[in-house]
């Protein structure tokens, strides 16, 4: 027979405890500010947390996972013009992949990110503020990475029929930006 355990959340480098409601996926402690992932099984786990100088003061910040990325093209066919060249001038690199991880509709969600692909944010570090809160687990990035690179795909003007790549992220980092 199993009972119901409790696991407290608790910052993992002060104690204080942590105020996250459920569908929340990491926190900053704000007696210390210790970034951390909350786990139903664990608790609370330390992270890295990035704060963008960018960040207005006063104003919460938007959390967004982080990950570099490289997108490898494998068939692209389409009903009109060939966009091959420019296609692959702009996979040729790995890119910064933004996943928003705040509470916001799938559709926006990839809005953003084809965005922010297009034009990434500088990444230099600042100082710590509010945040909305962390509601998109990391496990999704991928997922939503994927829909970013045929969204970029579909946008392009020759009518896309068919587009299979492959995809590799590196770890994902939280940043929290403007």
């Amino acid at each position: 027979m199993s009972g119901v355990r409790l696991i407290p959340l608790q910052c993992p480098r002060c104690d204080t405890p942590v105020l996250a409601k459920l569908d929340e996926v990491a926190w900053v402690c704000e007696q210390c500010g210790q970034g951390m992932k909350i786990s139903d099984e664990r608790g609370t786990d330390a992270m890295d947390v990035f704060f963008s100088a960018a960040l207005p003061q006063n104003k919460p910040g938007f959390p967004y996972w982080v990950a570099r990325g490289a997108v490898r093209p494998l068939v692209r066919s389409t009903y009109h013009r060939d966009s091959s060249e420019e296609m692959n001038a702009f996979w040729a690199t790995p890119r910064l992949f933004y996943v928003p991880a705040y509470a916001l509709e799938i559709e926006k969600v990839v809005a953003a990110g084809v965005s922010l692909l297009h034009k990434p944010v500088r990444m230099e570090p600042g100082a710590r503020t509010a945040i909305l809160p962390v509601v998109l687990p990391p496990e999704d990035v991928f997922r939503v990475a994927e829909f970013v690179v045929m969204s970029v795909e579909a946008d392009r003007r020759d009518a896309l029929k068919e587009f299979k790549f492959d995809l590799k992220l590196d770890p994902v980092q939280l940043w929290i930006l403007p």
